[in-house]
């Protein structure tokens, strides 16, 4: 027969228990279905055969409730319910399903409800918010990273100074055919002086192309165009005058018409100065006939 009291006196605080901390001031229990985390008679989840507790599982909350008549079935000793979302919902089905329950395991349910929604809106406050990472820096492995990169960088270029001047000497033919050099390497040298000629002269072009762009000038007029711009002046005023003169000998032929006279014949002609002309004739003298 399961009794309570007997249970709690072998496992109390005179003898031992594997879920009991002790300190100087109280004692703590360590068993996950505690509903305060203290060490006492009425928390203690073994001494009590009528317990319950809620229990947090992936951000949901559970009751859990234990009875006397489930004792022999320890797979089936706990009875679990699923609680609402909803914080006033999830208190109503705490009084429902503990309804004739002692009234201190009931106030310890809620207290435990109430902490553990808590802490769960905080988790989700931090989730959403964006927080740092620290990244911890290893300075002996930065160092020595630092070390080999620098050993690896002069060892690059004495490897290219090798290499240049073993080019030189078979480009030279100082030993003639007496060593075995890599053929590729001497391909590899020919292929970036092709490349750096083409370079070269593509900068020409391009230079060529800037100075054609650049030929456009601006130069002095000369004398002779400005006297061609006079004469051209002249003409247009010469011609202006023609035009007037001519419109007045049209407006003259209208006048005519209209007292009645022959209007005249062929393009109107300028008025020209009266001018008189004199004739002499020379006579010979009549001594000259009569002696003939």
């Amino acid at each position: 027969m399961h009794s309570d009291d007997v249970v709690w006196d072998t496992l109390g605080n005179r003898q031992f228990c594997s879920y009991k901390i002790t300190t100087k001031t109280q004692n703590f229990c360590r068993n996950e279905y505690n509903l305060t985390g203290l060490c006492n008679r009425s928390s203690c989840p073994l001494a009590n055969s009528q317990y319950a507790t809620i229990r947090e599982e992936k951000g949901r909350c559970y009751l859990y409730m234990k009875t006397i008549e489930r004792a022999a079935f320890p797979r089936r000793l706990w009875e679990r319910v699923l609680l609402s979302k909803n914080y006033e919902k999830a208190l109503e089905e705490i009084d429902e399903n503990l309804i004739y329950w002692p009234r201190f395991i009931r106030h310890k349910c809620k207290q435990r409800f109430t902490k553990i929604t808590q802490y769960l809106i905080r988790i989700r406050k931090l989730t959403l918010k964006r927080q740092r990472k620290l990244v911890p820096l290893r300075r002996k492995i930065e160092r020595r990273e630092k070390r080999r990169e620098e050993k690896a960088l002069i060892a690059a270029q004495l490897d290219n100074a090798i290499e240049k001047e073993l080019l030189e000497r078979l480009k030279q033919d100082t030993y003639g055919d007496i060593y075995n050099f890599p053929i590729h390497a001497f391909d590899k040298a020919l292929q970036q002086q092709d490349a750096d000629s083409e370079s070269e002269s593509d900068a020409e072009k391009e230079e060529d192309d800037d100075e054609d762009t650049d030929k456009r000038e601006f130069v002095e007029a000369d004398d002779s165009d400005l006297s061609d711009f006079e004469d051209m002046d002249k003409l247009e005023t010469s011609s202006e005058e023609e035009q007037e003169e001519e419109e007045e000998v049209e407006k003259k032929a209208s006048r005519s018409k209209s007292k009645g006279k022959t209007p005249l014949k062929g393009p109107a002609r300028r008025k020209r100065p009266y001018i008189e002309i004199e004739y002499e004739e020379e006579t010979e003298p009549a001594t000259k006939t009569k002696a003939a």
